[in-house]
Protein backbone atom coordinates (compact mmCIF):
# COMPACT_ATOMS: atom_id res chain seq x y z
CA UNK A 1 0.00 0.00 0.00
CA UNK A 2 1.44 3.40 -0.99
CA UNK A 3 0.49 6.74 0.52
CA UNK A 4 0.30 9.80 -1.67
CA UNK A 5 1.85 12.87 -0.08
CA UNK A 6 2.95 16.31 -1.18
CA UNK A 7 6.63 16.50 -2.01
CA UNK A 8 7.03 19.62 0.12
CA UNK A 9 5.61 17.72 3.09
CA UNK A 10 8.13 14.90 2.82
CA UNK A 11 10.70 15.08 5.59
CA UNK A 12 13.82 13.71 3.91
CA UNK A 13 16.00 11.90 6.42
CA UNK A 14 19.76 12.31 6.69
CA UNK A 15 20.23 8.78 5.42
CA UNK A 16 18.20 9.57 2.29
CA UNK A 17 20.20 12.73 1.70
CA UNK A 18 23.46 10.80 2.12
CA UNK A 19 22.33 8.12 -0.32
CA UNK A 20 21.26 10.80 -2.78
CA UNK A 21 24.72 12.39 -2.62
CA UNK A 22 26.43 9.02 -3.10
CA UNK A 23 24.12 8.24 -6.01
CA UNK A 24 24.95 11.61 -7.60
CA UNK A 25 28.68 10.82 -7.34
CA UNK A 26 28.32 7.45 -9.07
CA UNK A 27 26.01 8.93 -11.70
CA UNK A 28 28.61 11.63 -12.35
CA UNK A 29 31.32 8.98 -12.78
CA UNK A 30 29.17 7.08 -15.25
CA UNK A 31 28.24 10.31 -17.05
CA UNK A 32 31.87 11.44 -17.40
CA UNK A 33 32.88 7.98 -18.67
CA UNK A 34 30.10 8.09 -21.27
CA UNK A 35 31.08 11.66 -22.11
CA UNK A 36 34.68 10.62 -22.83
CA UNK A 37 33.65 7.45 -24.65
CA UNK A 38 31.43 9.46 -26.98
CA UNK A 39 34.46 11.53 -27.94
CA UNK A 40 36.56 8.43 -28.72
CA UNK A 41 33.80 6.67 -30.66
CA UNK A 42 32.96 9.78 -32.66
CA UNK A 43 36.56 10.39 -33.68
CA UNK A 44 36.96 6.74 -34.69
CA UNK A 45 33.81 6.87 -36.81
CA UNK A 46 34.83 10.09 -38.56
CA UNK A 47 38.15 8.58 -39.63
CA UNK A 48 41.39 10.16 -40.72
CA UNK A 49 42.01 12.69 -43.46
CA UNK A 50 42.98 11.53 -46.94
CA UNK A 51 45.64 13.33 -48.95
CA UNK A 52 45.15 13.63 -52.71
CA UNK A 53 47.06 11.32 -55.06
CA UNK A 54 48.90 14.26 -56.64
CA UNK A 55 50.09 15.51 -53.27
CA UNK A 56 51.15 12.02 -52.22
CA UNK A 57 53.14 11.67 -55.45
CA UNK A 58 54.82 15.06 -54.93
CA UNK A 59 55.71 14.17 -51.35
CA UNK A 60 57.07 10.80 -52.52
CA UNK A 61 59.24 12.46 -55.19
CA UNK A 62 60.54 14.92 -52.64
CA UNK A 63 61.39 12.15 -50.18
CA UNK A 64 63.12 10.12 -52.90
CA UNK A 65 65.14 13.17 -54.00
CA UNK A 66 66.10 13.89 -50.40
CA UNK A 67 67.18 10.29 -49.84
CA UNK A 68 69.16 10.35 -53.09
CA UNK A 69 70.95 13.54 -52.02
CA UNK A 70 71.73 12.09 -48.63
CA UNK A 71 73.16 8.94 -50.20
CA UNK A 72 75.17 10.97 -52.73
CA UNK A 73 76.72 13.14 -50.03
CA UNK A 74 77.56 10.08 -47.99
CA UNK A 75 79.18 8.43 -51.05
CA UNK A 76 81.10 11.61 -51.85
CA UNK A 77 82.44 11.82 -48.31
CA UNK A 78 83.48 8.16 -48.41
CA UNK A 79 85.13 8.63 -51.84
CA UNK A 80 87.02 11.68 -50.62
CA UNK A 81 88.36 9.76 -47.66
CA UNK A 82 89.45 6.89 -49.90
CA UNK A 83 91.10 9.40 -52.27
CA UNK A 84 93.04 10.97 -49.45
CA UNK A 85 94.25 7.60 -48.22
CA UNK A 86 95.28 6.52 -51.73
CA UNK A 87 97.08 9.84 -52.33
CA UNK A 88 99.01 9.63 -49.09
CA UNK A 89 100.07 6.07 -49.78
CA UNK A 90 101.17 6.90 -53.31
CA UNK A 91 103.02 10.05 -52.18
CA UNK A 92 104.87 8.10 -49.50
CA UNK A 93 106.19 5.67 -52.07
CA UNK A 94 107.20 8.48 -54.43
CA UNK A 95 109.00 10.34 -51.65
CA UNK A 96 110.93 7.15 -50.93
CA UNK A 97 112.04 7.03 -54.56
CA UNK A 98 110.12 3.87 -55.31
CA UNK A 99 107.80 3.36 -58.21
CA UNK A 100 104.37 2.08 -57.17
CA UNK A 101 102.25 1.34 -60.23
CA UNK A 102 99.57 -0.42 -58.16
CA UNK A 103 99.25 2.57 -55.84
CA UNK A 104 99.20 4.89 -58.84
CA UNK A 105 96.32 2.94 -60.37
CA UNK A 106 94.55 2.89 -57.02
CA UNK A 107 95.01 6.66 -56.73
CA UNK A 108 93.62 7.30 -60.26
CA UNK A 109 90.61 5.01 -59.54
CA UNK A 110 89.95 6.93 -56.33
CA UNK A 111 90.06 10.19 -58.28
CA UNK A 112 87.51 8.88 -60.79
CA UNK A 113 85.21 7.61 -58.06
CA UNK A 114 85.40 10.92 -56.26
CA UNK A 115 84.66 12.82 -59.47
CA UNK A 116 81.68 10.53 -60.14
CA UNK A 117 80.47 11.07 -56.57
CA UNK A 118 80.71 14.84 -57.01
CA UNK A 119 78.71 14.69 -60.24
CA UNK A 120 76.08 12.55 -58.53
CA UNK A 121 75.90 15.03 -55.67
CA UNK A 122 75.40 17.95 -58.05
CA UNK A 123 72.73 16.01 -59.93
CA UNK A 124 71.01 15.10 -56.66
CA UNK A 125 71.04 18.73 -55.53
CA UNK A 126 69.50 19.79 -58.85
CA UNK A 127 66.87 17.05 -58.66
CA UNK A 128 66.06 18.05 -55.07
CA UNK A 129 65.64 21.68 -56.09
CA UNK A 130 63.35 20.70 -58.95
CA UNK A 131 60.87 18.92 -56.67
CA UNK A 132 61.32 21.06 -53.53
CA UNK A 133 58.63 23.62 -54.39
CA UNK A 134 56.10 20.95 -55.34
CA UNK A 135 56.84 19.03 -52.13
CA UNK A 136 56.46 22.15 -49.95
CA UNK A 137 53.12 22.89 -51.59
CA UNK A 138 52.00 19.28 -51.12
CA UNK A 139 53.12 19.37 -47.48
CA UNK A 140 51.12 22.54 -46.96
CA UNK A 141 48.05 20.92 -48.53
CA UNK A 142 48.57 17.85 -46.34
CA UNK A 143 48.78 19.97 -43.19
CA UNK A 144 45.67 21.94 -44.15
CA UNK A 145 43.80 18.70 -44.89
CA UNK A 146 44.71 17.22 -41.51
CA UNK A 147 43.82 20.46 -39.72
CA UNK A 148 40.40 20.58 -41.40
CA UNK A 149 39.79 16.93 -40.58
CA UNK A 150 40.88 17.51 -36.97
CA UNK A 151 38.58 20.52 -36.65
CA UNK A 152 35.72 18.50 -38.12
CA UNK A 153 36.30 15.63 -35.69
CA UNK A 154 36.47 18.04 -32.77
CA UNK A 155 33.30 19.78 -33.87
CA UNK A 156 31.34 16.54 -34.28
CA UNK A 157 32.60 15.26 -30.93
CA UNK A 158 31.56 18.51 -29.26
CA UNK A 159 28.09 18.38 -30.83
CA UNK A 160 27.61 14.75 -29.78
CA UNK A 161 28.73 15.56 -26.25
CA UNK A 162 26.43 18.57 -26.15
CA UNK A 163 23.50 16.44 -27.34
CA UNK A 164 24.30 13.90 -24.61
CA UNK A 165 24.35 16.61 -21.95
CA UNK A 166 21.15 18.21 -23.27
CA UNK A 167 19.29 14.90 -23.36
CA UNK A 168 20.53 14.01 -19.87
CA UNK A 169 19.50 17.35 -18.38
CA UNK A 170 16.08 17.44 -20.07
CA UNK A 171 15.28 13.84 -19.08
CA UNK A 172 16.43 14.51 -15.52
CA UNK A 173 14.15 17.54 -15.26
CA UNK A 174 11.22 15.63 -16.76
CA UNK A 175 11.71 12.73 -14.37
CA UNK A 176 12.06 15.15 -11.46
CA UNK A 177 8.76 16.76 -12.43
CA UNK A 178 7.09 13.36 -12.71
CA UNK A 179 8.30 12.34 -9.27
CA UNK A 180 7.02 15.64 -7.89
CA UNK A 181 3.60 15.20 -9.49
CA UNK A 182 3.31 11.66 -8.16
CA UNK A 183 4.41 12.69 -4.68
CA UNK A 184 7.04 9.95 -4.71
CA UNK A 185 9.48 9.51 -1.87
CA UNK A 186 12.09 8.80 -4.57
CA UNK A 187 12.17 12.54 -5.24
CA UNK A 188 15.77 12.81 -3.82
CA UNK A 189 16.84 10.26 -6.44
CA UNK A 190 15.54 12.59 -9.13
CA UNK A 191 17.46 15.44 -7.51
CA UNK A 192 20.63 13.31 -7.66
CA UNK A 193 20.12 12.65 -11.39
CA UNK A 194 19.54 16.36 -12.03
CA UNK A 195 22.63 17.37 -10.06
CA UNK A 196 24.79 14.87 -11.95
CA UNK A 197 23.48 16.21 -15.27
CA UNK A 198 24.34 19.77 -14.22
CA UNK A 199 27.88 18.72 -13.24
CA UNK A 200 28.32 17.08 -16.66
CA UNK A 201 27.62 20.52 -18.11
CA UNK A 202 30.49 21.90 -16.02
CA UNK A 203 32.78 19.17 -17.35
CA UNK A 204 31.69 19.90 -20.91
CA UNK A 205 32.26 23.63 -20.52
CA UNK A 206 35.71 23.11 -18.99
CA UNK A 207 36.72 20.62 -21.67
CA UNK A 208 35.50 22.90 -24.43
CA UNK A 209 37.34 25.93 -23.11
CA UNK A 210 40.63 24.04 -22.76
CA UNK A 211 40.47 21.85 -25.88
CA UNK A 212 38.21 23.37 -28.50
CA UNK A 213 39.07 26.82 -29.75
CA UNK A 214 37.63 26.83 -33.26
CA UNK A 215 35.16 27.04 -34.82
CA UNK A 216 32.70 27.56 -31.97
CA UNK A 217 34.15 30.51 -30.07
CA UNK A 218 30.79 31.04 -28.34
CA UNK A 219 30.40 27.40 -27.30
CA UNK A 220 30.53 27.96 -23.52
CA UNK A 221 28.08 30.85 -23.79
CA UNK A 222 25.65 28.79 -25.86
CA UNK A 223 26.00 25.91 -23.40
CA UNK A 224 25.28 28.23 -20.48
CA UNK A 225 22.31 29.81 -22.25
CA UNK A 226 20.86 26.37 -22.98
CA UNK A 227 21.25 25.32 -19.35
CA UNK A 228 19.69 28.58 -18.16
CA UNK A 229 16.76 28.17 -20.54
CA UNK A 230 16.07 24.58 -19.51
CA UNK A 231 16.42 25.43 -15.82
CA UNK A 232 14.10 28.43 -16.11
CA UNK A 233 11.58 26.24 -17.94
CA UNK A 234 11.79 23.71 -15.11
CA UNK A 235 11.42 26.52 -12.56
CA UNK A 236 8.37 27.84 -14.45
CA UNK A 237 6.83 24.36 -14.45
CA UNK A 238 7.57 24.08 -10.72
CA UNK A 239 5.84 27.39 -10.03
CA UNK A 240 2.77 26.28 -11.96
CA UNK A 241 2.75 23.04 -10.00
CA UNK A 242 3.05 24.89 -6.70
CA UNK A 243 0.35 27.39 -7.72
CA UNK A 244 -2.05 24.50 -8.28
CA UNK A 245 -1.07 22.91 -4.97
CA UNK A 246 -1.17 26.01 -2.78
CA UNK A 247 -4.99 26.14 -2.37
CA UNK A 248 -5.13 22.46 -1.37
CA UNK A 249 -2.30 22.88 1.12
CA UNK A 250 -3.98 25.95 2.65
CA UNK A 251 -7.34 24.21 2.96
CA UNK A 252 -5.68 21.29 4.74
CA UNK A 253 -4.30 23.77 7.25
CA UNK A 254 -7.71 25.49 7.66
CA UNK A 255 -6.46 28.59 5.87
CA UNK A 256 -8.01 30.76 3.20
CA UNK A 257 -7.17 29.25 -0.23
CA UNK A 258 -6.79 32.80 -1.61
CA UNK A 259 -4.67 34.68 0.94
CA UNK A 260 -3.66 32.02 3.50
CA UNK A 261 -5.37 33.72 6.49
CA UNK A 262 -6.74 31.28 9.14
CA UNK A 263 -10.50 30.84 8.61
CA UNK A 264 -11.37 28.13 11.15
CA UNK A 265 -15.10 27.38 10.58
CA UNK A 266 -16.04 30.78 9.13
CA UNK A 267 -17.97 31.10 5.87
CA UNK A 268 -15.80 33.99 4.73
CA UNK A 269 -12.14 34.84 5.18
CA UNK A 270 -11.37 37.50 7.76
CA UNK A 271 -8.20 38.39 5.83
CA UNK A 272 -9.53 39.06 2.34
CA UNK A 273 -13.30 38.81 2.82
CA UNK A 274 -13.78 36.24 0.10
CA UNK A 275 -16.15 33.30 0.45
CA UNK A 276 -14.37 30.10 1.50
CA UNK A 277 -17.47 27.85 1.59
CA UNK A 278 -19.65 27.46 -1.53
CA UNK A 279 -22.27 25.07 -2.85
CA UNK A 280 -21.01 21.87 -4.54
CA UNK A 281 -21.75 21.90 -8.26
CA UNK A 282 -22.92 18.26 -8.07
CA UNK A 283 -24.96 17.97 -4.83
CA UNK A 284 -25.35 21.68 -3.94
CA UNK A 285 -24.23 21.08 -0.38
CA UNK A 286 -21.65 23.29 1.34
CA UNK A 287 -18.13 22.59 0.14
CA UNK A 288 -14.87 24.16 1.19
CA UNK A 289 -13.36 26.18 -1.66
CA UNK A 290 -10.06 24.68 -2.81
CA UNK A 291 -10.76 21.05 -1.93
CA UNK A 292 -10.31 18.40 -4.60
CA UNK A 293 -13.44 16.44 -3.77
CA UNK A 294 -16.75 17.19 -2.14
CA UNK A 295 -17.05 15.91 1.41
CA UNK A 296 -20.73 15.05 0.91
CA UNK A 297 -20.90 13.41 -2.53
CA UNK A 298 -17.24 12.90 -3.40
CA UNK A 299 -17.51 14.73 -6.69
CA UNK A 300 -14.30 16.26 -8.06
Amino acid sequence: MSTRVEVEDIQTTKSEKLLAWILAVFLLIAGVWTYQKLDDVTKDRVGVAKVSAADRAAIKRGEDARNRLFAAKRTEARSLKQLELAREAYRTELDAGRKAPDLAARYRNAQRRYADAQRETRASVQARQEVADAERLARRHEQQTFERASDRRELIAFLVRTAFFAATLVLAYLWLGRLRRRGSRYFPVGVAFTGAAALIAVVLAGDYVTDYVNPLDYGPLLLALFGVAVTLAAFWALQRYLARRVPHRRVRKHECPFCGYPVKDNQRCEGCGREVVADCAACHRPRRVGTRFCGACGAA
